[in-house]
């Protein structure tokens, strides 16, 4: 038996790459979101209230809205998750600080959802 090294058991380094994968795959979606949010708004006409009911009115820009919330969402929750598993040390505060993201990331999700069907 070896009396040097680690005896450390190597498990889950999938755990990383899902997230990973999740970040960049939210990001393409929120990227892509921003392009048709651009081409939507440099359409001629005046910008205003209406124009804006207008773009988000429609059935498949409302659909796609409400992806893009649950990306960002589910993006901001990796990354503020990642810097509380790093940085916070004590046990207890980092559940605290992550029970508190997570109800502050669900119900900003909420309220945009809310605005968004409004219109």
């Amino acid at each position: 038996m070896s009396t040097f090294g680690s005896k450390r058991i190597v498990v889950g380094a999938h755990y990383g790459l899902r997230d990973w994968l999740a970040q960049r795959i939210t990001a393409v979606l929120m990227a892509l979101f921003t392009v048709v949010l651009l081409a939507q708004f440099l359409m001629p006409g005046e910008l205003g209230y209406d124009r804006w009911a207008g773009i988000f009115a429609q059935q498949w820009m409302k659909a796609l809205t409400f992806v893009v919330i649950l990306s960002l969402a589910y993006h901001a929750w990796v990354g503020v998750r990642d810097i509380w598993m790093d940085y916070v040390k004590s046990v207890a505060v980092r559940l605290a600080l992550q029970v508190f993201t997570l109800v502050w990331l669900v119900a900003c999700a909420g309220w945009a959802i809310q605005v968004l069907w409004r219109l």
